[in-house]
Formats: structure tokens, C-alpha cells, sequence
């Protein structure tokens, strides 16, 4: 199933995954992930090259930067950009991954999404929403509002999305891992408040590793 999620009248979230190899700088592209650079539908194996290609000449440099510093540390890709897509459209997406290890445990490369984050036209009040609904979730002021509502300001927050977006990223690791949506929730939201951080607020890695992997501690803290 196409990794695509509406909520309301927004269109669809759309979600690409991908996989890029460290030693020859070897990309692999998803159908969708292609899709969202303005591609047909189907998988692509692009060079490094066409995919900088598409960065937004403002964001080209960030983000040349950004993989050279992959390339040195083989650390997780996790960036918000815009990207043109091959009709010329300028989309906003953020790069969600993990690190890509083989039988020995050696770090190989990344693997991870593509998400089309373009805003949906809606008026965008998440930087003050986001920062008053994370102090209230760091806080522990649960009953004071729904534990979605607190984990929908958490995504506002981290990957700088309005309400519709981060519900719809919530929502759509709630159906690849066929985990409940509140159960899911409750998860990401637990695990956040727990990170180890003093005046710097976790990092973009942490909460991607969040965000792909905290539907697998679910049945065992409902087991608990």
C-alpha cells in the first residue's frame, strides 16, 4: 500500500522511503519517494548528484553540508528542506532515518523517509502552540489535555509542521505498524519526556529514533 494518509480536506501526506549507501554513494529511491520529487511512480536508484540536484538553491548549500558531515560521522540524515521537484514546484519535506548496519554491526548507511510536509495552506500558529503544548507535556500536565493532542505538539514543534501535518505523520506510523493511534501516542509522548536533556532540547536524531521505532515498546508496556 502506497505510504499516502489524508486527514480532513488536507491532501494526502505523502511518505518515500529510501536507503543510501555510504561506501558507493548509491541511493535507492521508493516509487513514492520519487513520486515526491516530481517523478513518475517507480523506484529509482538516482546518483548523488541528481539528488542534490533537486535541493532548493537556498538549502543547497545546508544540505551539501549536512551530507558531508554524514559522509565523516555515518550519523542518521535528519533535515527539513525544500526540494524542486522535476515540474519546477518548490515542496517542503523533512528526512527522517537510522543508520543502516551490517551482519558485524559496522554502521553502512542510512535508511529512512522522505515526507512531503508542503503546507496546506492553513494558518500556521505552531511555533507559539508547539512551544506552550512541549512546556506542557515536559511539565507532566496530562490531564489538561489529550495525550494526542500533547504528542501533535511535539511533531509541530520538532519538525516545524502545523496541526493537520503532524497529525497526519502521527497517523501514518500508526498504520505502516499496525499500532494503535492513542497506544502509539502515549508511547512517543512517554519516551520524549524521558530523554536526558538540560537546557538543550533532544536532537532531531533522537526524536526520529522516536518516531520510527516506539510502536515496538507498545505491546510490551501494555503487556506490563
Amino acid at each position: 500500500m502506497p505510504d499516502k494518509f489524508t486527514h480532513r480536506d488536507a491532501p494526502p501526506l505523502l511518505v518515500g522511503p529510501f536507503r543510501f549507501f555510504f561506501a558507493d554513494e548509491s541511493w535507492e529511491w521508493s516509487a513514492e519517494a520519487a513520486q515526491i520529487h516530481g517523478y513518475p511512480a517507480a523506484e529509482m536508484r538516482p546518483t548523488t548528484e541528481q539528488v542534490m540536484s533537486h535541493k532548493h538553491p537556498e538549502d543547497h548549500q545546508k544540505i551539501a553540508a549536512t551530507l558531508a558531515e554524514i559522509r565523516r560521522t555515518h550519523g542518521p540524515i535528519n533535515t527539513r528542506h525544500r526540494i524542486v521537484d522535476v515540474q519546477g514546484r518548490t515542496r517542503e519535506v523533512i528526512v527522517v532515518g537510522v543508520q543502516i548496519r551490517d551482519d558485524l554491526g559496522s554502521v553502512v548507511g542510512n535508511q529512512g523517509f522522505f515526507v512531503d510536509v508542503t503546507p496546506t495552506g492553513h494558518p500556521l500558529k505552531q511555533v507559539e502552540d508547539a512551544q506552550r503544548l512541549i512546556t506542557e507535556a515536559v511539565a507532566g500536565i496530562a490531564e489538561q489535555r489529550g495525550v494526542i493532542e500533547q504528542c501533535k505538539g511535539i511533531l509541530m514543534f520538532v519538525y516545524r509542521i502545523d496541526a493537520e501535518r503532524a497529525f497526519d505523520l502521527l497517523r501514518w506510523r500508526s498504520q505502516v505498524t499496525n499500532t494503535k493511534l492513542r497506544g502509539l501516542a502515549e508511547q512517543y509522548l512517554a519516551e520524549f519526556v524521558a530523554l536526558e536533556y538540560d537546557e538543550v532540547l533532544p536532537t532531531r536524531s533522537d526524536c526520529d529514533q522516536l518516531l520510527l521505532t516506539a510502536h515496538e515498546r507498545v505491546a510490551s508496556r501494555i503487556a506490563s
